[in-house]
């Protein structure tokens, strides 16, 4: 569903809101902070966000709003349209890794079959480290989130906050993550001492023209 910049200011100002106060604003105190002179202009451009799956409307509350998680807006587009609204949330490394970026940047309409997993959000690569796989510097990655992964699966992790797409690796005695170019050298994870969590499973990728 495309959304008016209206519309986009409002999501940020939501997002703004929450993070700075814990909780949502009022439709009054939408309407004033956008010069509405009705509380019902700051409903319509609600439910114009609750129909293109970014928020939750509940009704007979005050404050009865709620930010979706990402692959919500996702499945209500593609009931819609056959098309996937996914996410971009920020960068991911394919070297060394690199702090996340988990701000939503925009919303891509993407065709499902390019996916041999469904993406819950997008990820954009930096580095050469899995050039062998056809993951290259620009790409913009499909992530599976779930914390699960096989020997052997393409993975984006985190190390110590820092997000990082590799090959798994995995043993009883040991847990790597390996490159796909011969100029990178592979990541030993040592779970007793390092932050370490697997986010995401590799799901496919885009390549921007």
């Amino acid at each position: 569903m495309h959304l008016t910049d209206t519309q986009r200011r409002l999501l940020e100002f939501l997002r703004q809101h929450i993070d700075v106060h814990g909780y949502p604003p009022s439709q009054m105190e939408i309407a004033k902070a956008f010069g509405f002179s009705q509380n019902r202009s700051a409903r319509y451009h609600l439910e114009a966000l609750a129909q293109a799956g970014l928020i939750e409307l509940s009704s007979g509350r005050a404050r009865g709003i709620r930010l979706a998680s990402p692959g919500a807006a996702a499945r209500s587009s593609s009931s819609r349209t056959g098309l996937l609204q996914v996410p971009l949330l920020g960068r991911v490394a394919a070297g060394t890794p690199i702090g996340s970026d988990p701000e939503v940047r925009r919303e891509v309409g993407l065709d499902p079959s390019l996916f041999r997993l469904r993406p819950d959000y997008l990820l954009e690569v930096e580095g050469e480290s899995m050039l062998l796989d056809g993951i290259l510097p620009g790409d913009l990655i499909g992530v599976h989130r779930t914390p699960q992964a096989r020997n052997g699966q393409t993975v984006v992790a985190r190390i110590e906050g820092e997000l990082t797409v590799k090959r798994l690796d995995s043993g009883p005695n040991h847990l790597h993550l390996l490159p796909r170019n011969p100029e990178h050298a592979p990541i030993e994870i040592d779970a007793r001492i390092t932050d370490f969590a697997i986010e995401g499973l590799f799901a496919g990728l885009v390549r921007p023209s």
